[in-house]
């Protein structure tokens, strides 16, 4: 019983986070897309806040055994190939 409520928090806490970083995502996506272009300060300042905030979530969430530390590598890593794609592609349309 104990380990099944583990498990579940663990997938709770695991779908949280990436729905963070979706809305991290789609934050650069819509700042891309009607506001800034991405050299701008604003925008890297944004990006930075934004990663570092969802950073600090996958730490504690690790730290309190909620999700493998290799699951928020890869969930981190995941986020920024798509951002990387999305702003070279910004950068392609400049």
């Amino acid at each position: 019983m104990v380990s099944q409520i583990k498990l579940k928090q663990r997938e709770k806490a695991y779908e949280l986070l990436k729905v963070d970083a979706e809305k991290i995502l789609r934050l650069i996506e819509v700042q891309i897309e009607n506001f800034m272009m991405p050299q701008c300060p604003l925008y890297e300042e944004v990006l930075d806040t934004q990663m570092f905030g969802l950073s600090r979530e996958i730490d504690f969430a690790t730290r309190l055994d909620l999700i493998d530390e290799a699951d928020g590598k890869d969930l981190l890593d995941n986020l920024e190939r798509k951002l990387n794609i999305l702003h070279e592609t910004a950068q392609k349309t400049l």
